[in-house]
């Protein structure tokens, strides 16, 4: 756990050169909002089931029965908001690489140590401030299990 709040507290200096909002990590999570505001969590899963902007679903399944297609290369959403904090998943959103450096899940809102970035890309985090809190609102709504039964 000390690793990785000095890991944590490393990234910290790129978020701020590169003209993030800096964020603070504390154990495996990132308490504190992006933003001012709260996020929206109907924003948030049409973001997660856009398969053009998060492209979650290509690699995640979760709770949408009309979505065809969902991914099993990572764990299912069903259920997320009840195993994990809003500050774990916004973590995992921002950048998951402070937790596990081999995942394949996209850095969300990270410039930092990225290599073959399209020219379109260059510079822009894939989602905004805003648009990572209502990723975080929406998958902290999701908290049945996939058998059907409340956490």
């Amino acid at each position: 756990m000390a690793a990785l709040l000095v890991l944590a507290l490393m990234t910290l200096p790129a978020l701020a050169e590169e003209g993030l909002v800096p964020t603070t990590i504390v154990g495996d999570a990132i308490p504190e909002s992006l933003t001012s505001a709260p996020g929206d969590p109907a924003r948030g899963r049409a973001i997660v089931s856009d398969r053009a902007r998060g492209l979650c679903l290509l690699c995640h399944a979760g709770p949408f029965p009309e979505e065809r297609f969902q991914g099993n290369l990572a764990p299912d959403l069903t259920g997320v908001g009840g195993r994990l904090s809003p500050g774990q998943l916004r973590l995992r959103l921002v950048d998951g690489r402070v937790l596990n450096p081999e995942t394949i899940m996209p850095s969300y809102y990270s410039l930092a140590g990225l290599a073959r970035v399209g020219r379109a890309w260059q510079g822009r985090t894939i989602l905004s401030t805003s648009e990572i809190e209502d990723v975080v609102a929406f998958l902290a709504t999701l908290r049945e299990e996939a058998s059907g039964e409340s956490r």
